[in-house]
């Protein structure tokens, strides 16, 4: 597993196993702020930087409690740096932007409850990472993310302007548009030679 290149384990982590479309963690940034691509953009940036300071963090934590006996410890110290980064995210947003602040709303601090980030964390130390693969993994998984939330907010700002029946309208919209996008990224399951 050591010997996985980078570039593989980065197309792994963004398209063919895509946390979002594949894997289905992080459904509720993914329906929440989907409505606009700026806003989807703001959020896929904040949960990618999550993502690394919570991947360099969980990789150091696995470390440290394996070398210390304690790796039952493992989930109550990811989810305490997942909360850490994304206070700290929160705050930066509040002071430099405080209009992405209001429109980001809720779901800013509940990146903290979003399972990407924990999944992300368990799946780097069950695949037995080093520090690089597991920064390249979490670079990937952001950037997977944030396409998720583009591709879906670019969707429903196009369907805004088009004539749907209103038997399809409002959420129903959202899950068809989410569910045709999972089968779309479905297809990259061949892709990366069969490491999963």
């Amino acid at each position: 597993m050591h010997a996985e290149p980078l570039s593989l384990i980065f197309l792994n982590a963004a398209i063919v196993n895509n946390f979002v479309l594949a894997l289905f963690l992080g459904i509720c940034p993914f329906l929440g702020v989907s409505g606009k691509k700026e806003t989807a953009w703001n959020m896929g940036l904040a949960t990618m930087f999550v993502m690394l300071v919570s991947s360099a963090a969980a990789y150091g934590i696995n470390w440290l409690l394996t070398q210390l006996g304690l790796e039952f410890l493992r989930l109550i110290c990811y989810i305490a740096v997942i909360a850490s980064a994304v206070q700290l995210v929160e705050m930066f947003v509040k002071k430099t932007s405080p209009a992405l602040f209001r429109s980001l709303g809720i779901f800013l601090p509940l990146i903290t409850t979003n399972c990407a980030i924990l999944g992300l964390a368990l799946f780097q130390t069950s695949k037995e990472y080093d520090f690089v693969q597991s920064l390249v993994y979490a670079l990937g998984a952001g950037v997977g993310f944030t396409l998720a939330l583009m591709l879906m907010a670019g969707l429903r700002e196009k369907l805004a302007l088009a004539r749907v029946p209103s038997v399809s309208q409002g959420a129903a919209l959202s899950l068809m548009l989410a569910g045709l996008l999972s089968l779309a990224f479905m297809g990259f399951a061949g892709l990366g030679g069969g490491h999963g």
